[in-house]
């Protein structure tokens, strides 16, 4: 496969950091890193569950993501400081909501959420993957906070990872730096389980109509890269004593 800037293989990841319980009050807190994109994530428990489930005697995981101000080159105001949120941070934090939402099986949670915060500190492509990612890293730490203080046991139900790809003339490439992603043809974001099974997938052509092949290519070429993605996410884990099956209902 051909050499990119950076000297990787178009099939190859960025260098990936996961550091965990990097934050003193979340019950799980995260950073991560991937290549130069590198994010900050907090999952926090809160007692009760937002209005319009009460009663149903289950939980719910929702989602924040911002930008630092000084993430790109050039500072920006923070979102939605001169009104409402924009639409790019809108989509995100759905995407992120439900990403992790399959991770987690909302009825062993009882009445209680978690809120997922994603904070981008450098931005260099790939920020939302990235996010989930390195936000299911804070989810197991919070389950394994719940399990560990007799609230809620047996919550997760399957590992989740995300990657980008992108077609950058008329190359197949994984993970992409801004510098490609900026140029790509396609670009497309896929959001996974351990078994290789689809949670979402977005993708658009960023110019002309682009054959199907193009699309199935760059989807097998990131579900191709979940086995490392995840082996990063339980190393991270085990590396402080947590071991997913023990979450597992």
């Amino acid at each position: 496969m051909s050499t990119r800037l950076d000297g990787r293989s178009a099939d190859a990841l960025r260098p990936l950091r996961i550091e965990t319980r990097v934050q003193k009050n979340p019950e799980g807190s995260v950073m991560i890193s991937a290549g130069n994109t590198r994010i900050l994530v907090a999952a926090s428990i809160d007692e009760g569950v937002p209005p319009w489930m009460r009663g149903k005697g289950s939980g719910w995981l929702t989602a924040e993501y911002a930008m630092h101000p000084r993430a790109n080159p050039h500072r920006q105001d923070r979102d939605g400081r001169r009104g409402k949120i924009d639409g790019r941070t809108t989509e995100i934090q759905r995407l992120i909501g439900r990403a992790l939402r399959a991770a987690v099986d909302m009825t062993k949670l009882g009445e209680r959420q978690i809120v997922i915060d994603c904070d981008v500190l450098d931005a260099d492509g790939g920020t939302r993957t990235a996010s989930i990612t390195g936000a299911f890293v804070g989810l197991a730490l919070a389950l394994e906070h719940l399990r560990e203080i007799g609230a809620a046991s047996g919550a997760l139900r399957a590992q989740v990872a995300a990657i980008s790809a992108g077609m950058v003339g008329g190359v197949p490439m994984l993970d992409l730096a801004y510098v490609e992603d900026s140029k790509a043809e396609v670009d497309l974001n896929v959001v996974a389980t351990g078994d290789g099974s689809i949670v979402e997938v977005q993708g658009t052509a960023e110019g002309p109509p682009v054959p199907r092949e193009h699309f199935d290519r760059l989807i097998d070429l990131s579900l191709g890269a979940m086995p490392a993605l995840m082996a990063a996410q339980r190393d991270a884990l085990s590396s402080i004593g947590i071991d997913l099956d023990a979450l597992r209902g």
